[in-house]
């Protein structure tokens, strides 16, 4: 099984940015995607941006390409999600997610959430 930390979700103006970071423990052996998800009040969760473990395929949600960067580093277990020009609707709590496959359907090990929230 793979645990997962998130952390540096905050509180900022619009136009800003913020990085998080994810840290992975456990069976990352595993691993073979990573993503970030998010979930806001009243609306369903969504993919945000995933990456291959091995590998750099990535992939992006439309509301973040282009604004949002994933990346990795194998060596330490991490998953980062750089987030710049941040907007108002992008306030939500973000997991990050791991899969044992390359399945989007298999993410099954999630962290327990950071809280971004973007002021106008």
């Amino acid at each position: 099984q793979v645990q997962l930390l998130e952390s540096g979700g905050g509180l900022v103006q619009a136009g800003a940015s913020l990085r998080l970071s994810c840290a992975a423990s456990g069976h990352t052996f595993d691993i073979n995607l990573m993503g970030w998800f998010r979930q806001a009040p009243g609306k369903e969760r969504e993919v945000v941006s995933v990456i291959t473990w091995t590998g750099n395929s990535t992939y992006y949600g439309a509301s973040v390409e282009g604004r949002f960067s994933i990346s990795k580093d194998n060596a330490k277990n991490m998953l980062f999600l750089q987030m710049n020009s941040l907007k108002p609707e992008d306030t939500a709590v973000y997991y990050c997610a791991a899969s044992p496959t390359r399945l989007m359907a298999d993410f099954g090990s999630w962290g327990q959430g950071t809280q971004v929230t973007v002021s106008s």
